[in-house]
């Protein structure tokens, strides 16, 4: 079985993100950039399905600008066998919209016919949490979203996902998509071996146009703006002073 994991490069969790002064967007300059986290989690995921010998291969996309192959040859230095980067935006501004992202994803899994494709629940940067089940439409492929464990039997896949009243387990015809979520696995680390090996793994690189997807947005961002500064707290002598408060505020 053939696993497709879709990667996006993002600001680095640990960067403090800072708004252009005129609110056009996020400040990129100068700015660390890596592998979603919740697409590393993918990532580990597909290699350890390989490691038990429930697939075979393990290919890495990445849809965005050309310094994307960076984040391609993390998720190599990973353990991952071969990538493809489809570069379809020159600007590295320019977000490509989930819709465009599950087109081209499409097109991506018609070529290679994988088994499974897993994906990040979400992306951090803009938190749309929309492309797996975007591409489990297009596809007609049963979907797996937010999940904290996954067990492979044949053609079923067997995953339990985090709901708001718990856990929630459901079995899924193959072929399917599965997004993660955080408490799948703890990705592992890249060894130097593995980032010289990493060099040497194929990476294909194929545009937008190469698909024939218009990735022209369909949303316009009208502003972008800090979250307003948390008010300071204070501190009370005791809980009737307290209760006080509250009522004053009109908590209680």
């Amino acid at each position: 079985m053939k696993v497709l994991v879709p990667v996006k490069r993002v600001i680095d969790y640990n960067v403090k993100v800072r708004v252009n002064a005129d609110g056009s967007g996020v400040d990129l300059a100068n700015v660390k950039m890596s592998m979603n986290p919740f697409d590393e989690i993918a990532v580990e995921e597909a290699i350890r399905l390989k490691e038990a010998g429930k697939a075979d291969e393990v290919v890495a996309v990445s849809i965005g600008v050309e310094k994307a192959q960076e984040t391609l040859r993390t998720a190599l230095a990973m353990g991952a066998d071969r990538a493809i980067l489809v570069v379809a935006a020159d600007d590295v501004h320019t977000d490509i919209e989930p819709l465009a992202v599950a087109k081209i994803l499409a097109k991506v899994v018609e070529e290679e016919q994988p088994g499974l494709v897993l994906a990040g629940k979400q992306a951090i940067d803009n938190d749309m949490n929309a492309t797996g089940q975007m591409l489990s439409a297009l596809l007609g492929w049963s979907q797996a979203t937010f999940a904290s464990e996954l067990d492979i039997d044949g053609d079923t896949a067997k995953v339990t996902r985090e709901v708001d009243g718990g856990l929630q387990t459901i079995s899924v015809k193959m072929p399917t998509i599965v997004t993660v979520d955080l408490r799948l696995n703890e990705p592992r680390y890249a060894s130097l071996p593995n980032i010289m090996k990493a060099k040497k793994k194929p990476l294909d690189k194929k545009t937008a146009a190469d698909y024939g997807v218009d990735v022209t947005p369909r949303l316009t961002v009208v502003e972008t703006k800090e979250p307003e500064t948390r008010a300071a707290g204070i501190i009370v002598g005791s809980v009737d002073e307290l209760v006080a408060k509250l009522k004053d505020a009109g908590a209680v």
